[in-house]
């Protein structure tokens, strides 16, 4: 097993170029949006399927690069909870849901925001970018191999190694 330092050093690199190529990858795509309107979108994008994602069946269901989840399904978000999650101001969750709304890419159902499945801009259903992730998580997973990382076993470490300092 390695040591601590050594698993948390390799990984923080590898996931932060992959989150990082992602994003860029995402603005260069949607280039006519402001880069904070596509975080909150993308935010609630994925609070949308998180149903989906933690239900076995429905996650089969749809996972298909042709299957979109229906608006029905999603599950919404309050603009103070994406204010939390995203560590920005309300009242700039809430301006920016309203022009999103206006664009008509999000709507506001009894349980909160979603993107709507006809948007568009096909947020959520975009074939290319999904290509291009797929693309990008071969080589995270790559490079995680050739750091000697293969699998979760591997993220496990020798004990007393795992302690980590927190930042002044």
């Amino acid at each position: 097993m390695r040591n601590a330092p050594d698993v948390i050093r390799a990984v923080s690199r590898h996931t932060l170029a992959y989150m990082l190529f992602s994003i860029s990858e995402m603005f260069r795509h949607y280039d006519e949006f402001d880069p904070l309107d596509l975080l909150i979108v993308h935010a609630i994008l994925n609070a949308n399927v998180i149903n989906v994602m933690n239900d076995p069946s429905l996650d089969e269901s749809f996972s298909s690069i042709h299957a979109v989840e229906p608006d029905a399904i999603k599950q919404g978000v309050s603009r103070a909870a994406l204010s939390r999650f995203l560590s920005l101001p309300l009242e700039t969750v809430r301006r920016r849901v309203t022009g999103l709304k206006r664009r008509k890419i999000l709507a506001e159902t009894k349980a909160g925001l979603i993107v709507t499945e006809q948007n568009a801009f096909r947020f959520g259903n975009n074939h290319e970018l999904q290509k291009t992730n797929m693309l990008f998580l071969t080589k995270l997973l790559r490079d995680l191999k050739r750091a000697g990382i293969n699998g979760p076993d591997d993220l496990r470490v020798r004990k007393g190694a795992a302690s980590t300092r927190k930042a002044k």
